[in-house]
């Protein structure tokens, strides 16, 4: 029996004749030209490339990375992370202490995220709109753009059974007495494959790749990748030019050709980190000192453990268990955290884990038997989790400072317990905590003593984040917020920021969804104040 034939709608759009320039490929200087350039194409960037051109405007929307569709996704962790991800899925705090996985490709995070869409908690939306001057973050304000984008990317309930990776997690807390829900998922038609980080092949994830750009460029968009946003030249109040360095045919280093990109309007979506660092670059006005600062990143901590039966954490859907038992204290209280279960695959897993020689061996021989679980620290809320700050290398490539202090590690040590407990609970063998001085722990009773003793601190206590949030908080305040809580730019009369630096701390959830809705309201009050009409709906 041969295998289905699975259409590709990027291979399938460049025959019909999408515009797109491949920076890598051009042999002189360009200028480009239009009403809005749009700098990212992640969960930002591509909600307001679609508005923006489905209300008729021209727009140029410019990525770092490289276009890359299902027929390029092979499951292979070799191939995905050195295209897909930023500095390689290597990216890390500026002490090394936290490795940061972020989108380098054409739709950026969201082509090679978990599909985890959670709306935006109500804990966290009545701390902005007490704090932060945001009367509009409120459930009522947000939800019809919520459902919007829902609608749009097929966000629902999943219909599958959790695997078991995740069900040990239910199972686990279950019998603690500790609630769980499901994770709702932005899939449409999924083939419950369970390698969602690498790119989907199948175009069952309703990714940025699939859904928002085809439908931009489908109205008249250009695309530009392999292209460097490098910075902005300013005139008075307003940006004049983009100035972008061509990368080579491996997306990396400058070409020596530069594009130059004139618009009425910018909108810079590359992300937590890259979008400060753009603006650091560019020496834009900061009139309220916290351009680049008050970044967050849900500090990870990490669990494995042991089951007699299979667990095959790779397969089927990655995430579908959550619980958020422990985020139910204050938010300003000890920090909290919201469990998950990850998809396990041999590079990240190995890569990640603590041990090394034949203990680390033994570790990857189990690995059919070996159970994930994350615990993700809600930062933002206290001073004692103030965040990081993007800062610019000499080469001016950006890195996240990301000092982490004792009310963190309080809360590092409390998540690896609950974890242990609820791994126990639901029949673990063992356990080893993601960290240094760790062993396997053969009962709870044996893990409660013994993470209870382990020093919590850098490069002892793995932690890793995919969560970017920050660094151009809005607000309705001037003192507090580098963008109004329309996403303008303050001190730039046409300069918008559409992505999760919006956000004034973490979100205590997974950001992908909140970025969608948060955008699609700021996109369409950006087009109907550059056209003089009401914006285009997306569903």
């Amino acid at each position: 029996m041969s295998a289905p034939i699975i259409p590709d709608p990027i291979r399938e759009g460049i025959a019909k004749g999408w515009t797109l320039i491949d920076a890598s490929t051009i042999t002189s200087d360009r200028t480009l030209e239009a009403d809005v350039v749009i700098i990212g194409s992640g969960a930002g960037g591509g909600v307001t490339a679609e508005i923006l051109a489905r209300s008729g405007l021209k727009v140029i929307v410019v990525e770092e990375g490289a276009l890359k569709s299902s027929s390029d996704f092979k499951m292979r962790e070799s191939e995905a992370y050195p295209t897909l991800y930023q500095e390689s899925a290597a990216r890390k705090t500026a002490d090394k202490g936290i490795n940061i996985l972020q989108g380098r490709t054409v739709g950026g995070s969201t082509v090679v995220n978990w599909t985890s869409s959670f709306r935006t908690p109500p804990a966290t939306l009545e701390w902005w709109r007490r704090h932060y001057a945001l009367p509009d973050a409120s459930l009522d304000a947000l939800a019809p753009w919520f459902a919007m984008m829902e609608a749009r990317l097929h966000i629902g309930d999943w219909a599958g059974a959790p695997n078991e990776n995740n069900d040990v997690l239910r199972r686990g807390a279950q019998q603690l007495g500790i609630e769980t829900g499901l994770i709702r998922r932005n899939v449409n038609g999924c083939w419950n494959l369970g390698y969602c980080g690498m790119g989907c092949p199948t175009n069952a994830k309703q990714s940025m790749l699939v859904t928002t750009i085809p439908a931009a460029l489908e109205h008249g968009a250009t695309l530009v990748t392999r292209a460097r946003a490098e910075r902005f030249v300013f005139k008075g109040e307003r940006a004049d030019t983009l100035l972008c360095q061509a990368l080579d045919s491996a997306g990396i280093a400058p070409s020596g050709r530069t594009l130059t990109l004139r618009a009425r309007h910018y909108v810079v979506a590359g992300g937590a980190i890259n979008s400060p660092a753009l603006l650091l670059r560019s020496k834009a006005p900061d009139p309220s000192g916290q351009l680049g600062k008050r970044t967050f990143l849900h500090p990870t901590l990490i669990s494995a453990a042991f089951f007699p039966q299979r667990v095959e954490a790779w397969a089927g859907a990655p995430q579908t268990v959550y619980s958020d038992h422990f985020l139910q204290g204050a938010v300003d209280g000890p920090i909290g955290y919201k469990l998950e279960a990850p998809p396990l695959h041999p590079l990240l897993l190995a890569t990640t884990m603590n041990g090394f020689g034949e203990q680390h061996a033994q570790m990857m021989r189990e690995f059919p038997h070996l159970q994930g679980m994350l615990a993700l620290l809600r930062d933002g809320f206290h001073d004692g989790a103030p965040g990081g700050t993007v800062r610019l290398r000499g080469d001016g490539s950006p890195e996240l400072d990301y000092p982490l202090t004792d009310y963190l590690w309080d809360g590092a040590r409390r998540a690896l317990l609950s974890m242990a407990e609820i791994q126990f609970a639901a029949g673990a063998r063992e356990v080893l905590p993601a960290h240094e001085m760790s062993r396997r722990y053969r009962s709870w009773s044996e893990a409660k003593a013994g993470i209870a003793a382990l020093p919590q601190q850098v490069h002892l206590t793995r932690l890793a984040s995919a969560h970017v949030m920050g660094g151009c908080a809005m607000s309705g305040d001037d003192a507090l917020g580098v963008t109004a809580p329309d996403g303008r730019y303050r001190g730039l009369a046409n300069l918008s920021v559409h992505d999760g630096s919006l956000f004034p701390t973490s979100l205590g959830a997974n950001p992908q969804l909140s970025i969608y809705a948060l955008t699609a309201k700021l996109a369409s009050g950006l087009a109907a104040s550059l056209t003089g009409r009401p914006a285009a709906r997306v569903a």
